[in-house]
């Protein structure tokens, strides 16, 4: 004459939302990886072509080879 209880949802559903949880925390250190590399790549580069362009007319760049 109770309430009965609603046994725990076990299925596809909550397997899903499980591997889907492990898959993010996989991708999440690989991202932050990929987009610190990028990052850096640009910063280099744009440093690189900043200095080029501060020292066109200077002869110490014939000394640096």
């Amino acid at each position: 004459m109770g309430v009965e209880a609603r046994p725990p949802a076990h299925g596809a559903l909550t397997v899903a939302g499980a591997v889907v949880l492990v898959v993010a925390l996989l991708a999440f250190p690989i991202v932050v990886g990929l987009s610190t590399a990028a990052i850096a790549a640009l910063l280099g580069h744009l440093l690189w072509r900043d200095g080029e362009a501060r020292h066109a007319g200077s002869e110490l760049r014939d000394l640096n080879v």
